[in-house]
């Protein structure tokens, strides 16, 4: 099944005001899966990559981790999870290689939320998922916290992104 074309991240919002309860949480997780590639792509590898604050957060970095994340909550639903980390060691996914380049994260990314989509595809919102880390979690649990976490992030990618360049707003 192809995904549907690209939309403004703003009008996939809209047009689930009034879905359903499963296309509203997709909607909103793909609104925020899009601004975060809007808001790291047009910036040099080198901008990229730059730490601008004291933490590990950087544009490259961000876009490292939310991979990292999407393979880890949506993974679990397919066993197919190479990324997971061990407790204690969730701040590796930020560190960026010699070899990343935006280009190359973008496309994992994308990679990592279409096979997030698929998977979940085929499980109902009251689906229970088994964690080693955290009691059962439904996968409603799983997309309200993609949403949290990524929108969060894509905070962050705002905050960076302006200090980077001075580009804001949801498409800066």
């Amino acid at each position: 099944m192809q995904p549907p074309p690209p939309r403004p991240p703003a009008l996939r919002v809209m047009q689930a005001s009034t879905a359903s309860e499963r296309e509203t949480l997709e909607a909103f997780l793909d609104f925020y899966r899009d601004v975060l590639v809007h808001k790291v792509r047009g910036v040099s590898n080198r901008d990229a990559g730059r730490r601008l604050l004291p933490s590990l957060t950087t544009l490259a970095g961000l876009v490292k981790h939310l991979t990292v994340v999407e393979r880890n909550w949506f993974g679990r639903l397919t066993d197919d999870n190479p990324d997971a980390l061990p407790h204690g060691q969730e701040d590796t996914s930020w560190v960026l290689a010699s070899t990343d380049t935006i280009d190359s994260l973008l496309a994992e990314y994308d990679q990592a939320c279409a096979a997030s989509r698929k998977a979940a595809a085929g499980y109902t919102l009251d689906d229970i998922v088994a964690r080693p880390d955290l009691p059962q979690v439904s996968l409603r649990w799983i997309y309200i916290h993609m949403i949290e976490e990524t929108a969060r992030h894509t905070g962050h990618a705002d905050i960076v992104r302006e200090l980077t360049d001075g580009a804001t707003g949801v498409l800066g």
